[in-house]
């Protein structure tokens, strides 16, 4: 294992910074969604992930890849939101060992509903905070890092996602 390098306090404060505004945002926009449209940000995530998808279906190892979920979290946020009528799981018709994930019609309207306030939000909280050299920066920035980490996510999204924002009119 190599040696750590140092970190100086300005690299520390960037860190720490990230991550106090992550948890920060993550909760306030958590607390919109529940009060908004009685779903949690995992419910989110999995419906605008399936909304996003071409067909609003994608089998379940390539959702965990894209989601960056371990199989086990996204097994069990399925079954709680399969109960509920929000997505329904298929058995694969050319992989027996393949499950494929679906947004249904209750999953689409709750999306739908979901997406007008989760934009105001996003917009109140973050975007209209920053110039767009601060957003152009981000992403950049963004991009690389997850660069680093996960080489084949970037065409994984590509391959299995249609418009990077749920389209739940589909």
């Amino acid at each position: 294992m190599a040696a750590a390098s140092e970190i100086d306090d300005s690299e520390w404060m960037a860190w720490r910074g990230l991550q106090v505004m992550q948890r920060q945002l993550h909760a306030a926009l958590e607390e919109r969604l529940q009060a908004d449209a009685s779903i949690s940000s995992p419910d989110f995530e999995v419906l605008s992930t399936l909304a996003s998808a071409e067909g609003n279906a994608l089998r379940s190892g390539d959702m965990a890849l894209l989601m960056g979920w371990e199989k086990s979290r996204l097994s069990h946020q399925v079954r709680r939101m399969e109960s509920r009528g929000l997505i329904r799981r298929r058995e694969c018709e050319t992989d027996l060992r393949g499950t494929w994930i679906e947004l249904t019609d209750a999953g689409r309207d709750a999306v739908s509903a979901a997406l007008p306030d989760h934009r105001a939000a996003l917009r109140s909280l973050f975007f209209d905070l920053l110039s767009d050299d601060e957003k152009a920066a981000l992403a950049g920035v963004a991009d690389k890092v997850i660069g680093a980490m996960e080489p084949g996510a970037c065409d994984l999204a590509e391959r299995v996602m249609g418009s990077p924002e749920p389209n739940a009119a589909r």
